[in-house]
């Protein structure tokens, strides 16, 4: 897994790097990092826009090893020269002694201008080559505290209407380091890069929120820490090197038994269709054997898959194994009766939907979840999307996208549970502040049903583990692979449908327990996004 750095790790790992090497060394290396990703772009110019603090010194420096190169360079700078922080001043200093060409705000609409002309009908020249000037956005990094205003909102809003690429140096301006959000909410703006490419270790801002769109592309340039920022890290980019053991290869011996049994609770009246969409998405997960207790009347059988059983909303009937309450659950006083009993009997428990709502309305309920914390790793799994997430806190949507990672930690702290907030970038989160942020996943998967296939995928997975976290964490990535393959088979992102996302789980599960039987049945995983 990628080690993902809060600010406060950053800056720890920062100072104490600082302090042990020769002064200027971390920017020269950050510098060299910068012109290195800048050079990539192949671009015909470069123009480096400069704020007032070292990440202005790093593009500074950077762009004097692109010119000291050949390379045609500008340097836009916008801040104080007598202000600077030593170390940019000195980026500064050997920049004038090189003859780098320096500019002010006003001359960076010239500097871009023929961006328009150098394409044709939105597309680059027939020719082939790099036709736009590459823009370097070095205005401002990690810590940003208020919303761009002056020179530098008109400098972001004139590389935001930039045609060529733009690289981002350790974060687009604008954008918070920790909770992915623009700066200043509403009030604020932020540069939207091609590319990002972020110094000492990755960032949790850059893979959840808005740091998705404006991000782009991220690497990492370590620029010589990448053991400090391991060492340092409080999170980590979710990947299958967290969950290896539930996707295993099976024994030989295997039987049904061996990977328990899976209950999904729901599918009141008119919300059948919930219920079953969790079924079949833990069938095809490799649950034993799946069950829907159902509070409508029940049919006699899934006609698509007639290995789900049906029985009824009976609480001393619903013993072992992993239950996952809420899809189509409603909120009738006989759910909420099901659920209180549910609450205080099942050791593993996935609660989605209806349930959580249900949870935030119910005072007597959010104590008796809370009360279950003495489980230990069979803590209960909570998986709300934004909006369940502000009624479980008495909050807003807008307030818990503001700081994403912040609000899975609280609704986990809260309720001694294990929180996946879903969305972009989902979050994962445990009571004692262990996190992760999940990279796969697309536009598809917004459409009704998904979050129920979820809950299912979950159950089932626990059913056979005893780890939540570990068991959410492989949920959320297989949930969202599963999602990334589908489109790019060419199903979806529009149009995909929540019911046709079990069967590209299935592959998903089985390409991890064994690639090889996997490539010999001339079956490959599509690439991953180009994340991390």
């Amino acid at each position: 897994m990628t080690p993902l750095l809060t600010l406060a790790r950053l800056r720890a790992v920062e100072i104490a790097a600082q302090a042990a090497l020769p002064p200027h060394t971390l920017m020269a290396r950050a510098a060299q990092a910068v012109a290195d990703a800048a050079l990539a772009f192949a671009a015909p110019r470069y123009a480096f826009i400069a704020g007032p603090g070292n990440n202005g010194g790093d593009a500074i420096e950077a762009a004097t090893l692109l010119h000291r190169a050949g390379h045609a360079v500008t340097v836009v700078f916008l801040g104080d020269a007598a202000k600077l922080p030593a170390d940019a001043a000195e980026a500064l200093a050997l920049s004038h002694a090189a003859g780098v060409p320096m500019a002010g705000l006003p001359e960076l609409p010239a500097l871009l201008a023929d961006d328009a002309a150098s394409l044709v009908d939105g597309a680059p020249s027939s020719d082939g080559a790099a036709a736009a000037v590459c823009v370097i956005d070095g205005l401002f990094g990690i810590g940003l505290q208020r919303a761009l205003g002056g020179d530098f909102r008109a400098a972001v809003a004139l590389m935001n209407a930039h045609h060529g690429p733009v690289l981002a140096v350790d974060l687009p301006s604008g954008l918070d380091c920790d909770s992915g959000a623009v700066v200043g909410g509403a009030d604020g703006i932020a540069v939207r890069a091609t590319r990002t490419v972020t110094m000492i270790g990755d960032k949790p801002g850059l893979h959840t929120g808005a740091g998705l769109v404006l991000a782009g592309a991220v690497s990492v340039a370590p620029i010589g820490l990448t053991a400090e920022a391991a060492a340092a890290a409080d999170g980590a980019l979710n990947a299958p090197d967290g969950f290896a053991a539930l996707v295993a290869p099976r024994a030989i011996d295997s039987h049904k038994g061996s990977f328990g049994d899976l209950r999904i609770v729901g599918g009141a009246a008119g919300m059948a269709g919930a219920a079953v969409l969790a079924a079949r998405a833990g069938l095809l997960a490799g649950a034993g054997r799946v069950f829907v207790h159902a509070l409508a009347p029940q049919p006699s059988y899934d006609p698509l898959h007639p290995e789900i059983m049906w029985r009824a909303a009976d609480a001393a009937a619903m013993t072992g194994g992993a239950l996952v309450v809420g899809p189509g659950l409603g909120q009738s006083d006989a759910a909420r009766e099901l659920l209180r009993a549910l609450i205080g009997s099942a050791k593993k428990l996935v609660l989605d939907a209806d349930a959580l709502n249900l949870v935030a309305g119910d005072a007597t309920l959010a104590e008796a979840l809370t009360a279950r914390g003495g489980y230990a790793a069979h803590a209960a799994i909570l998986t709300p999307h934004p909006l369940e997430a502000a009624r479980l806190l008495g909050s807003d949507a807008a307030t818990i996208n503001a700081n994403r990672l912040a609000s899975a930690l609280e609704i986990a702290r809260r309720y001694r549970c294990v929180a996946v907030l879903k969305g972009a970038g989902s979050v994962i989160a445990t009571p004692d502040g262990r996190w992760r942020i999940n990279p796969t996943g697309n536009p598809g998967l917004a459409t009704g049903g998904t979050g129920d296939v979820l809950a299912g995928l979950t159950g089932a997975l626990f059913a056979r583990g005893d780890e939540a976290f570990e068991v959410a964490c492989a949920a959320v990535w297989l949930h969202g692979r599963a999602a990334d393959d589908l489109v790019a088979a060419g199903i979806g992102p529009i149009g995909l449908a929540a019911g046709e996302l079990a069967p590209a789980i299935r592959a998903a599960i089985n390409r991890l327990a064994d690639p090889r039987a996997s490539s010999a049945r001339g079956r490959s995983a599509p690439p991953a996004p180009d994340r991390a």
